[in-house]
């Protein structure tokens, strides 16, 4: 079992719920912010270093795995450790999904943007009360006119989210795992998917620094 907090955190849990109650509808794309004027690694860039969590959450909510992952990014602190990473994903099913991972930024954000065909919704993790907001807002076709498509804004409002410590969560979990044996929510294939496309887009980072350097 490897250590995906986000995954355990309530509010990501009734996100998923969300999505796979369908109240959301088709899953269009998502994207996210892990922004911060933090502590700068030197052994490791902002893709690794703070990428793993929501590329964790994007796979939990995709339930699937890209085919194509890009990334850009740049290092303006130490030479060769991006502290900015720009990334992308495309799924077979159409998703789209971004990243701005960044510890040099003037903000501090921390939050998650889905986006999907009958609403829309944001869990933000620096938020003390409305951790997730749903948008009952997308386009709907016009019956009068053929073909047209107008845009909703409907209701904004706020489902309750446990107000339980995600780490508290992910060590029960834990435990529940050891004495039945069953696998856990981030276990050896969940680590492994997320390497995987962590990998794809070192990869990618590391061909358009190499560019970018010539």
């Amino acid at each position: 079992m490897v250590g995906h907090l986000l995954e355990y955190h309530p509010g990501i849990e009734r996100l998923a719920g969300l999505l796979e109650s369908g109240e959301l509808g088709d899953l269009h794309y998502i994207y996210s912010n892990r922004l911060n004027l933090g502590k700068h690694r030197q052994d490791e860039n902002a893709l690794w270093s703070l990428g793993a969590h929501d590329v964790s959450v994007i796979l939990r909510l995709a339930r699937e795995e890209p085919f194509e992952c890009s990334a850009v990014g740049a290092s303006y602190v130490k030479e060769g450790v991006e502290d900015v990473v720009f990334a992308f994903m495309r799924f077979e099913s159409g998703l789209t999904a971004h990243m701005h991972l960044s510890w040099l930024d003037p903000h501090k954000e921390r939050r998650f943007t889905v986006v999907g065909s009958k609403r829309m919704a944001t869990f933000d993790d620096m938020e003390l009360e409305r951790k997730l907001t749903v948008y009952d807002k997308g386009f709907d076709e016009s019956y009068s006119s053929y073909g047209e498509y107008i845009a909703r804004s409907g209701d904004v409002f706020s489902p309750r989210v446990p107000n339980e410590e995600p780490l508290r969560v992910e060590c029960r979990h834990f435990l529940d795992r050891v004495q039945d044996g069953a696998e856990p929510r981030s276990g050896a294939e969940s680590a492994l998917r997320v390497v995987r496309v962590l990998e794809r887009l070192q990869r990618s980072l590391a061909e358009s620094s190499h560019v970018a350097g010539r």
